[in-house]
């Protein structure tokens, strides 16, 4: 089999195989559970961050809204796909319901899950999230990861960002990543 054609196998697989976990009837019985079961995984994801990170809580409390993405999905062989469902919490409540999508190329192979927290923490950058039709990571808003400092705590420099971001793994919190180019797009739930 042709490389391209491999590639392009792979790639298709991979979207339907993450449309396929994201579907739902549409009832409204449907609508009320996917949205609890995201609140929970974003309950849970908060925790997570909160224990993980020291001066995260109080990050979190400073900031004017906290998009959640509970479980972030990767997977790929050469060519890999992301796909995550959450909640953007405004003043402690889920106020809309999101999905996260990425592609990537390179030497990928295998599946891992992580979580993907993003502080928003001026009524600026929160608003011109929530005004945008479908957000870009390094296009609409500049995110600054996390970082931990010698002290433990999550480095100040990092705290004075307009959007500061968390990635969480079973392993604990994640560094030298980009989250530039990641889509985020309002579910109608």
């Amino acid at each position: 089999m042709k490389r391209r054609t491999f590639c392009s196998l792979t790639a298709v697989a991979l979207a339907a195989s993450v449309t396929a976990c994201s579907t739902t009837s549409g009832s409204a019985t449907d609508t009320v559970s996917k949205r609890k079961e995201i609140d929970a995984g974003v309950d849970g994801a908060l925790n997570k961050l909160f224990a993980t990170a020291d001066g995260s809580r109080e990050l979190a409390a400073k900031a004017e809204g906290i998009l959640v993405f509970p479980s972030v999905i990767a997977a790929g062989f050469i060519v890999g796909a992301e796909y995550g469902e959450g909640a953007l919490r405004v003043a402690g409540g889920s106020v809309g319901y999101y999905r996260t999508t990425t592609a990537s190329f390179g030497w990928l192979a295998g599946a891992q899950s992580k979580a993907l927290i993003l502080m928003f923490m001026t009524p600026d950058s929160l608003a011109s999230f929530r005004a945008s039709k479908g957000w870009t990571a390094g296009v609409d808003g500049s995110v600054a990861l996390a970082t931990i400092g010698a002290n433990g705590k999550v480095d100040t420099n990092t705290a004075r960002a307009p959007i500061i971001g968390f990635v969480v793994t079973n392993a604990g919190l994640m560094a030298n990543l980009s989250l530039s180019g990641t889509k985020i797009g309002k579910l109608d739930i």
